[in-house]
């Protein structure tokens, strides 16, 4: 069963591995291909956030960001494979980031083929997102198994 365990976690986590893998070999002084989309997509959440609290925000660095999330992707992908709590929360913690921010489907009209793809990719992480949360709880929920010390015979 544990073998079974494992492929799964590896499973996962190559999705998350090789996207990280594939955004470091593309990482370049402007952040890499990602950073023409994110960059406006980044500049809306400061503004919207700057209306909404009433505070300027600064800039968002976009390289500085791909680089967290090559580091949470990549990171987490890794401690996610040896059954590690802390490495699901990495990858927990980028879906909660990215996901709302990349799969804008909400600017979109409903019949438009855009809003589809869209819902598709964001519904797509939200159920990884669950099945995180699953690993968190299962993780919790099952005692770390302890040896019974064996009681010495009695010599006289």
């Amino acid at each position: 069963m544990s073998f079974f365990s494992f492929l799964g976690r590896v499973l996962f986590a190559s999705l998350f591995i090789l996207s990280a893998w594939q955004m470091f070999n593309e990482f370049d002084a402007v952040g890499g291909s990602i950073a023409k989309e994110l960059k406006p997509k980044l500049t809306v959440v400061r503004k919207n956030l700057s209306s909404r609290l009433g505070v300027g925000i600064p800039d968002i660095n976009v390289r500085q960001f791909i680089a967290t999330i090559i580091f949470l992707k990549g990171v987490g992908g890794i401690l996610f494979v040896f059954g590690s709590r802390f490495g699901s929360v990495l990858l927990l913690l980028h879906l909660a980031i990215t996901t709302p921010l990349l799969y804008d489907f909400y600017n979109y009209r409903p019949n438009s083929p855009k809003y589809n793809l869209l819902l598709n990719d964001f519904i797509q992480n939200v159920a990884l997102s669950g099945a995180l949360l699953f690993f968190i709880g299962m993780k919790n929920s099952f005692p770390t198994r302890q040896r019974k010390k064996t009681p010495k015979a009695k010599t006289n």
